[in-house]
């Protein structure tokens, strides 16, 4: 599950937002890739991805917000920020910085309440409220900010230590960072790579294959799904085992280096990227 990120990196966010709003083996048949994709074509890759599993859209749903009962209070914005994990908290702190007063500005003593419990007592009308925010292109670039802030980079460090280049690795450590957030815990994106390189026999940085890495890892967070350690989400986190699923079909069809086209289904609904 995702950590409690409440404080998190927050003042290094604002100075930023600052400055920015003034399962199996490979296919062996696919033709070799020419070369991996350029960062900005992975970015748009991924955010179409975590979309359809989060919203079942290619299309980042910013406006979004439900309590969707899964224990973590309103899940809401582009990277299902939460009003349990801090995330939600950090998005409304970083706003109300660049707009003063906003719609959202007054949930901010409730939102510390319930930070790190699936209680939304204190915030009845922060749907519509999110939503109107939603409408602020500032609003969109603080969830830009702080997701790449909260998940993006810390993915792309993830990477390097690993010595792991493969865009697919990138956007499999992104994809379930989102998910499961860093962290010590049992159930963290860290946690889970450190049980693939014990199946693998290592990782990219020690000679282990990468493509054998990444199966392992997209392996080992299936079964994280399936067996968490936080047992009072089991049941929930089961029934997105479909997202695990659907990164191991692309692992699947070999398309490493995203260059292809990228086809997979999740939750019954089938996408093309």
């Amino acid at each position: 599950m995702k950590p409690t990120c409440y404080n998190t990196l927050l003042s290094g966010l604002i100075s930023v937002l600052m400055v920015a709003c003034g399962g199996g083996g490979a296919s062996t048949d696919a033709t070799a890739p020419s070369a991996p994709v350029s960062e900005a074509r992975l970015i748009e890759i991924e955010d179409k991805i975590v979309s359809t599993f989060e919203n079942s859209t290619t299309d980042i749903q910013y406006a979004f917000i439900a309590n969707i009962n899964d224990g973590r209070g309103y899940t809401a914005g582009r990277a299902g920020f939460t009003s349990a994990t801090g995330d939600m908290l950090q998005v409304v702190l970083a706003y109300s910085v660049l707009v003063p007063g906003n719609v959202l500005a007054k949930y901010i003593p409730a939102l510390q309440k319930v930070n790190g419990t699936a209680s939304v007592v204190g915030l009845n009308g922060i749907v519509l409220a999110w939503q109107t925010a939603a409408k602020d292109p500032q609003f969109i670039a603080v969830q830009d900010s702080v997701n790449n802030s909260l998940y993006r980079q810390p993915a792309r460090q993830l990477a390097e230590s690993l010595s792991a280049t493969l865009p697919l690795t990138k956007l499999a450590l992104y994809e379930a960072g989102i998910q499961h957030g860093y962290g010590a815990y049992y159930d963290s994106v860290n946690q889970i790579v450190e049980r693939a390189s014990v199946a693998a026999g290592g990782n990219p940085g020690n000679g282990v294959d990468e493509t054998k890495w990444l199966q392992a890892f997209l392996t080992e967070r299936r079964k994280d799904l399936l067996n968490p350690g936080d047992k009072t989400a089991a049941a929930l986190l089961a029934l997105s085992v479909s997202r695990a699923d659907a990164m191991l079909s692309i692992y699947a069809k070999g398309n490493f280096n995203l260059d292809k086209t990228i086809t997979y289904t999740v939750y019954g609904a089938s996408f093309t990227i």
